[in-house]
């Protein structure tokens, strides 16, 4: 059956509690769960950090960004199954929060978010489309495209506020003064999960951190695992300081690690190894998209975490001996 022949949503549906928990499901879905009260978690962190940090917008922009792209997808009819698991939303979500991270807050930034969420819904269905030949999907790849595009317009643009965007300059010398002391680096360690959602607050890590256990505790452990280890990586080797201040190593190597410790492969111990690897190359992943995009004052976003995780994924190794068996009984009934 054609995917666009499939059942979707109608308008009354759109007015109901279920649609509520879809969109809720929308946040999760950027961790890779499908939950609603993980969504809801996941928002009160991203809501107190924003406020924290003085820029309420911030949490605010989620829940339009996720709304919209949302939406997005039941006026373009996409199947509803995607919808209904959140799959429409996560990146709008990630749009929220990042066009206010980088840009202030007025009517023509708004307007932008707007636009630039349904646009990461479309984007999403493109390049699914583009990668299903490699049994690979975009991941959060349609948000860090359809940001990238409205980010770099806003300096073309006079009514879009770049006061948080970073100043073009080309790679130079950088300090590696970190206060080393236990309670700085658990600091650092918990804003490494908070930066998912681009938001510098250690106790948004911790809802982050509650927010996966009431979904998956596997996805908890490895969001801790990553963010650990990519700390101590960068500390190793003597990373830029600030971004290890501001968990900025750590965000992409969560969603690597949660990417391929619990959601494309069951967790074991090859499973494990692998994992591990592929949290380590994120993080450097991280640093060189840091530096090839620092002359364009232009961050990475979550690009190092799709990156590193399609180099991961391509190889299409099978860790899971019972899902392999699996795969292989349904091909042999197709074949016959």
């Amino acid at each position: 059956m054609d995917a666009y022949t499939q059942d979707k949503y109608t308008a009354k549906e759109v007015f109901t509690f279920d649609f509520v928990k879809t969109v809720f499901k929308g946040i999760a879905q950027v961790m890779f769960q499908n939950n609603a009260l993980t969504g809801l978690l996941f928002l009160a962190g991203i809501i107190w950090g924003s406020f924290e940090e003085g820029q309420p917008h911030v949490g605010w922009g989620c829940i339009c960004g996720v709304v919209v792209s949302t939406l997005t997808g039941v006026l373009l009819g996409l199947p509803k199954k995607d919808g209904e698991i959140g799959l429409w939303g996560f990146n709008g979500a990630l749009v929220g929060c990042g066009i206010f991270t980088f840009l202030g807050s007025n009517f023509y930034s708004w307007a932008a978010l707007i636009l630039c969420a349904a646009m990461s819904t479309w984007v999403r269905v493109g390049f699914n489309n583009l990668l299903a030949p490699y049994k690979i999907n975009s991941l959060t790849f349609p948000f860090v495209f359809s940001t990238w595009i409205f980010l770099l317009a806003a300096r073309a643009m006079k009514e879009l506020d770049v006061e948080h965007l970073a100043t073009p300059l080309l790679p130079g010398y950088f300090d590696f003064d970190v206060n080393m002391s236990f309670g700085s680096l658990v600091i650092y360690w918990l804003k490494g999960i908070g930066q998912v959602f681009l938001v510098n607050s250690w106790i948004t890590g911790i809802f982050f951190i509650v927010a996966l256990f009431v979904s998956n505790r596997y996805s908890a452990m490895w969001a801790m695992i990553a963010s650990a280890l990519s700390l101590l990586i960068a500390i190793i080797f003597r990373a830029v300081g600030l971004d290890i201040e501001n968990g900025l190593f750590g965000f992409s190597p969560v969603l690597t690690g949660i990417a391929l410790g619990s959601t494309f492969y069951t967790t074991n111990l090859k499973s494990s190894i692998w994992c591990v690897v592929g949290i380590v190359i994120t993080v450097f992943v991280q640093a060189a998209m840091d530096i090839l995009f620092t002359p364009f004052g232009l961050p990475t976003l979550t690009a190092p975490f799709c990156i590193a995780t399609w180099l991961f994924l391509l190889p299409l190794f099978k860790w899971n001996k019972e899902k392999s068996e699996k795969e292989k009984a349904d091909k042999e009934k197709e074949d016959n």
